[in-house]
């Protein structure tokens, strides 16, 4: 891979990254206490409601490795002008015709956008703050996600609270004054068969949780000739060294359990608090906030203390935790305890995140470490497909 430096890019101030980048996490918890309207008013169920969610998972599944490349390639410049115009093409379909299939379409391309979005704004970042300022950013959005996708529906319809992703191009003015913002410059071919085969896989496996048996069969085809070509091309989009890796493949297989987990918690979390309380709507987003912003804030404690542990540790210790959460969130019927079992799902996802980003980079050699990096995140990000569909699957029966 054939890397040339370009001029450094323009300082951004960390706020408006952190505005650039944040508004993703309402793509994942906004819809979370609307899905009822959106069932009525498209002539579905609940259950197939959650496909708003699935594809808004499967667009920033997708998009965070194939738009990392395109920033590779583009630079930031480029690659925000694409985002934008999948951010606003998406806002249009999402407020165009509420239909399932074009609301899903709608929210796939504010997915696909919106994960651009992020990886421009980690990359125009300076410095751990300001890295840590746009983490927690994106950790108290998801956290307010319900409450504020709640209002907005109640203040205008559920279509503003799919829309709040768009919010991140309030920070386009301001980034793209800064000189020449870019980054290095891959000259390399890109590798457009390995990165259509991941899309396949990654499609078919979102999928899953709604034609189990079809997506199933899709999802072994593509992983059969993904890895057909892994050995044709062991440098490409998905470099041969990361599922060589026992180590990756742990961390990466831990958060993507750990997320699945936690986001099925998250969605699950209104309909179990709403029969005990009988609470509004916005009552419960309101009361979900603490525990959500609980979990995003002692992660970073959570991920200090267990920097020198073992990776089996961290996995066993974080994969028990949530698996303990689980548990007492579908057995215990007190509020305050509810409470406590989110908060621990949601400490034990948020830390995995970071704890197990530092094993996975550094279990491949440096110069694979940004694409494992990309993957390890494309993992976590599955879990915002898979939890929701498989909670709602679960409540329906």
């Amino acid at each position: 891979m054939t890397v040339q430096r370009t001029a450094a890019p323009g300082r951004v101030a960390a706020p408006w990254l952190a505005l650039l980048a944040a508004p993703l996490s309402f793509g994942i918890g906004g819809p979370a206490l609307v899905l009822a309207d959106i069932a009525r008013d498209t002539g579905t169920t609940v259950a197939s409601a959650t496909w708003v969610v699935t594809a808004f998972g499967w667009g920033i599944s997708v998009g965070t490795p194939l738009l990392a490349g395109l920033l590779a390639r583009r630079g930031v410049r480029g690659t925000l002008a694409t985002c934008a115009v999948l951010v606003l093409l998406g806002a249009v379909l999402v407020n165009a015709h509420p239909t399932m299939a074009v609301v899903a379409l709608g929210t796939a391309l504010l997915g696909l956008g919106t994960a651009g979005l992020l990886a421009c704004a980690m990359t125009l970042a300076e410095g751990a703050r300001t890295m840590g300022l746009i983490s927690a950013a994106l950790a108290a959005l998801g956290a307010t996600g319900p409450l504020v996708g709640s209002l907005a529906g109640s203040l205008i319809d559920w279509r503003a609270s799919l829309t709040l992703p768009a919010l991140g191009l309030l920070a386009l003015p301001v980034v793209l004054r800064r000189p020449g913002p870019g980054g290095a410059t891959v000259t390399a071919p890109f590798d457009v068969t390995g990165a259509a085969l991941l899309m396949a896989l990654v499609t078919a496996l979102v999928t899953i949780p709604h034609q189990p048996l079809p997506a199933a069969v899709a999802a072994a085809l593509a992983a059969g000739a993904l890895a057909v070509h892994l050995r044709r091309r062991p440098d490409g989009f998905l470099p041969a060294v990361l599922v060589r890796s026992p180590a990756f493949l742990l961390a990466a297989a831990t958060t993507l359990f750990l997320a699945i987990v936690n986001f099925g918690l998250f969605y699950a979390a209104p309909v179990l608090l709403a029969r005990q309380t009988g609470w509004s709507p916005a009552a419960v987003g309101a009361v979900m906030l603490w525990p959500y912003l609980l979990g995003g804030g002692l992660s970073w404690v959570v991920v200090a203390v267990t920097a020198r542990l073992h990776l089996r540790t961290v996995a066993a210790g974080l994969a028990a935790t949530v698996v303990a959460a689980t548990l007492v969130a579908w057995t215990v019927a007190a509020v305050p305890i509810l409470l406590v079992a989110f908060a621990a799902g949601s400490i034990a996802a948020a830390s995995g995140q970071g704890a197990l980003a530092r094993h996975a980079a550094e279990a491949v050699p440096a110069p694979y470490r940004s694409p494992a990096l990309g993957m390890f995140t494309l993992c976590y990000l599955l879990g915002t497909a898979f939890g929701p569909a498989i909670v709602a699957l679960v409540l329906a029966t």
